[in-house]
């Protein structure tokens, strides 16, 4: 076993792997950039080595400040984690060529699997079963369209050097194929460097299943499948183990082509093989197909551990250092069920676009299994993915671990930032997911439903204005002081309410013109006799309220003003800090209502920015290639007649 490893990563990954690697009584060194400096994955290491700018490309995907870092801190092998540098080839052939381990797959193995064309190839020389479709060089446009007529509509145009959903476009008819085609391609290159692109026939009803693979080189087993079909824009947001409805022997079939993949190119590590389901007529051992190869740990891989009791990590240190398999096929088998629910900070009303700020407030629920990367007061940065925590339950059958998933999000806390978490209470408690009726489709179908916000309960509101009141604070007896009066007006941004304190533990709030008794000792509270859930807390941000939903008051501030009414239509702000990608307007343009006007470049996604209403473009503030701030106006439309 290694004395010390590197983690070439950030965040609840490489916390994840410090966790393990503490355990088997392995050193750890941390790589941090300059905005990572004081983040928990620091702190956690035992040694930690700066690395270079914020932006990605200037610290965590700097191979050689990373080898040359574990060279100088003595470690004798490097983590990839996943992201980053994790599937690049040409750095896992530095790592080796300084005399260093990497806890991954051969660089041979990564680029077999590396281009999605070339790997289906191979596949189906292995005998895997590939999807219908066009993997050829040639790119010409006219020639791609009628490989798509060949295949027949609908049809999904991928990156083949892509991932996580970039550079991926339907196609449902063929008088679409060409502005599809061109979007996806200008999405690749940005992506991947590589704008080449392939064609497969789309599946009407699909699943998209993945079986966790593991090898030493020679061999390899599978631990069993999971469903990662509940997804948002190919972004997967709850994934489980194992998959609802899975046969005996679709799982053998499943499980039995992931081996022949990964011995296919000698794999050794962690490793993933997703296949795509046609769901349609229920899981047949016939109905699926080879979609790629992710050669290195997954996100969710914990559903994996959850349900099989092994530690892929574990496992990833220990045959990296030289041991074989910890495992023979007929020793792994599966136990109960297990769910993973990824909280991201996003907005979900404004299209779920990625957010950013200070956790003012961070709580998560001891009955779950709970990996992040951030603490309370940590600042969500623009410079990389939002997510704030990996939510994992495990029950001894799935509706008990999807019941123990949804109380645990229901008591997760967190305050400083918007997050998806009402949405994904949404969809526990969505009757098809319950029923275990999953495919890729299941959000977008009902997605206004799933994101339609619920007005907060009169309940929560008083005891939020309790809270603002600083009533919630056991040190405050009743909420008396000399010189607070008995009944005042408390203000928030957005509202307000009369608040006449009664006496020790007793209070009167009149919201919208209702009046709500609300009692309380200690933190059991009372509204209108009725015992309330509800968690108030208090922070430098305002109050939060959480239980069924959440609920966060501002305090006002005196010198806010509101913008003028009309500036929001037309004013097209950024909605976050990024790279305008592109601007496809001009001064004395006409544009109609959901147009587009420019792209921005935020958190590795391409966010298309709109006309709120018809009009002329007034002004372009922002030129393609700059860099904004959240807030900054980029177009402006000329104002309209009164």
């Amino acid at each position: 076993m290694f004395q010390k490893i590197l983690i070439a990563n950030r965040g609840e990954i490489a916390c994840r792997v410090i966790d393990t690697a503490r355990r088997l009584g392995v050193r750890t060194v941390a790589v941090f950039s300059d905005a990572d400096r004081a983040a928990r994955h620091v702190a956690l290491a035992d040694e930690a080595v700066h690395i270079g700018g914020p932006a990605p490309k200037d610290s965590y995907l700097r191979g050689d400040a990373i080898i040359r870092a574990a060279l100088d801190t003595g470690a004798q092998a490097i983590h990839p984690g996943y992201g980053f540098l994790s599937e690049n080839p040409d750095f896992v052939e530095a790592v080796t060529a300084a005399g260093l381990v990497f806890i991954g797959p051969s660089a041979s193995a990564i680029r077999a699997m590396g281009l999605k064309d070339a790997a289906k190839a191979l596949m189906s020389q292995a005998g895997v079963p590939v999807v219908p479709g066009y993997h050829g060089e040639n790119q010409d446009p006219a020639h791609l369209e009628e490989q798509a007529g060949r295949i027949g509509y609908p049809v999904l145009i991928k990156a083949v050097a892509g991932g996580g959903g970039k550079g991926m476009r339907l196609v449902e008819r063929p008088q679409d194929f060409a502005s599809a085609l061109q979007s996806a391609q200008g999405e690749a290159a940005t992506a991947f460097g590589n704008p080449a692109v392939l064609i497969e026939k789309y599946i009407q009803r699909p699943r998209h299943i993945e079986v966790q693979v593991f090898g030493d080189g020679t061999r390899a087993v599978h631990l069993f499948e999971r469903d990662c079909s509940l997804q948002r824009r190919h972004q997967k947001v709850i994934e489980e183990a194992p998959a609802p409805g899975m046969t005996p022997e679709m799982r053998q079939a499943m499980g039995n082509a992931a081996v022949r993949a990964a011995e296919a190119i000698g794999y050794a590590g962690a490793g993933t093989i997703e296949f795509i389901v046609d769901a349609s007529g229920g899981l047949r051992p016939d109905g699926f197909w080879f979609m790629e190869m992710n050669t290195r740990l997954q996100v969710e891989h914990p559903v994996t551990e959850a349900i099989t009791g092994v530690d892929l990590v574990e496992w990833q240190l220990r045959v990296a250092s030289g041991e074989p398999l910890p495992a023979r096929q007929e020793d792994l088998t599966i136990h109960g069920h297990a769910f993973e629910a990824r909280l991201y900070a996003e907005d979900v009303p404004a299209g779920f676009l990625p957010a950013t700020g200070r956790l003012a407030h961070l709580r998560f629920a001891d009955t779950a299994r709970n990996e992040t990367g951030v603490r309370q007061g940590d600042t969500i940065s623009p410079w990389y993915d939002p997510m704030i925590a990996k939510v994992i339950t495990w029950g001894k059958t799935r509706a008990m671990a999807l019941g123990k998933l949804e109380a645990a999000l229901v008591d997760t806390e967190v305050a400083g930032t918007v997050t998806n978490i009402d949405f994904l209470i949404a969809l526990t408690r969505h009757g098809g997911f319950r029923a275990g009726q999953v495919d890729t489709g299941l959000i977008a179908r009902d997605l206004d439903a799933l994101v339609a916000a619920s007005e907060p309960q009169p309940a929560a509101r008083a005891l939020a204005v309790i809270g603002l009141a600083g009533l919630a604070d056991p040190s405050v007896k009743g909420g008396m002081t000399l010189w607070q009066p008995l009944r005042r007006t408390i203000a928030w941004q957005g509202g307000q309410a009369v608040l006449e304190v009664l006496g020790p533990g007793a209070a009167c709030v009149t919201l919208d013109g209702q009046p709500l008794d609300v009692r309380w000792q200690g933190d059991r509270w009372w509204v209108d006799g009725a015992l309330s859930r509800h968690r108030i807390t208090a922070h430098d941000g305002g109050v939060s309220v959480f239980g069924a939903g959440s609920l966060h008051l501002a305090p006002l501030d005196p010198l806010d003003r509101q913008a003028d009414a009309g500036a929001g239509a037309a004013l097209t702000l950024s909605p976050m800090p990024g790279l305008v990608k592109s601007v496809h307007v001009a001064a004395g343009q006409a544009v109609k209502a959901g147009d587009r006007l420019a792209v921005l470049e935020a958190m590795k996604m391409e966010h298309g920015l709109t006309a709120a209403r018809d009009g002329v473009v007034a002004e372009v503030l922002a030129a393609a290639g700059q860099q904004v701030e959240a807030g900054a106006p980029l177009i402006r439309l000329e104002e309209e007649d009164a």
